[in-house]
């Protein structure tokens, strides 16, 4: 299982790096002089040359790639901002969490009502429960989500006074934020099982099972729903992937200082240093995320794990007979 992990840990490494230069990449063609922008109206061009130099804008791009690089998976310094030059390392360290806790809580709501749902809708396949799963995924993917954001906003904030409408000084600014982007999810991950669940039901050892006098929920919960996990499983590390990502619109209506407000303001001034570090962080996060469901993967299905190991075996048996 150790051999397993490290495996999909050093995978990791190729897809950050990816990330990083590929952000690193975007912004540097992406039109917009954050020189001017910082400088303002007025400056000389003695100014505007003096600014760039001490930004280390004037360096050609392989150069500025390189010591970003270096300066981030090595020294782990992610630099300073352009517009107020502050370490955007302690910006993101007091942002990270608020960020983390609204997609953890989203994550939480999908499987603790999305997935029961889905299991609902496929054991009672054709009846009300299927109709109602398929209706709430339908409207769920239909509806844009800060809409549905403003919609809460406007009812429990401005005219029922229930919850605050921005901010995060207490429990309940995550209640709106999280529900917004939460029900986003349920519909989909609802769905999903669904669809696992009625192909896993339908499978020729659960008619066996049946047939041989095993009650429903020892077929549900033993046999049909471990095999369905798997596919589950990628839809809940996608969905806590995208609510990391949807945090971006979700913080800027309800100004919560997240990551996600945090990259906004950058990208509006330009501040480079701000975005790629932003940007390359959560991709290690994600990537986190998907080592971690790997891990369940071969939790769940062992498999995956003897798998593995019979391979690491037959490795070490040809070591062993060419020495």
């Amino acid at each position: 299982m150790i051999r397993y992990t490290i495996k999909r840990l050093l995978w990791c490494i190729p897809v950050v790096i990816g990330v990083a230069i590929v952000i690193f990449t975007f912004l540097y063609f992406t039109p917009g002089d954050p020189v001017a922008t910082l400088l303002g109206e007025g400056y000389t061009q003695e100014q505007y040359v003096a600014k760039k130099h001490d930004m280390g804008l004037d360096r050609p791009f392989i150069v500025q790639l390189g010591d970003f690089l270096y300066r981030f998976f090595i020294k782990l310094d992610f630099g300073k901002s352009y517009m107020n030059e502050i370490e955007i390392k302690h910006d993101l360290l007091a942002r990270i969490p608020r960020t983390l806790m609204i997609s953890l809580i989203v994550m939480v709501l999908n499987i603790v009502i999305g997935v029961p749902l889905g299991i609902t809708a496929a054991v009672h396949q054709g009846k009300w429960q299927d109709r109602f799963c398929i209706l709430l995924a339908m409207a769920t993917n239909a509806i844009p989500g800060f809409w549905f954001a403003m919609i809460l906003i406007l009812i429990f904030s401005l005219k029922l006074g229930w919850l605050p409408s921005h901010g995060i000084d207490n429990w309940k600014c995550y209640i709106l934020p999280c529900i917004s982007t939460g029900l986003m999810g349920i519909g989909g991950q609802a769905r999903s099982t669904r669809s696992q669940m009625l192909e896993v039901i339908r499978a020729d050892y659960v008619t066996t099972a049946r047939s041989q006098g095993y009650s429903e929920r020892n077929i549900l919960y033993n046999h049909a729903l471990p095999n369905a996990l798997i596919p589950i499983v990628t839809g809940i590390g996608m969905r806590f992937a995208h609510a990391l990502g949807g945090t971006i619109i979700i913080e800027t209506l309800f100004s919560i200082p997240g990551t996600g407000l945090y990259m906004v303001t950058a990208i509006g001034q330009r501040d480079y240093p701000v975005i790629r570090s932003t940007v390359t962080l959560l991709s290690v996060y994600f990537s986190l995320v998907m080592v971690l469901v790997d891990l369940v993967y071969a939790f769940i299905d062992p498999r995956i794990k003897a798998q593995y190991e019979n391979q690491g075996a037959r490795r070490g048996k040809k070591v062993k007979s060419n020495a």
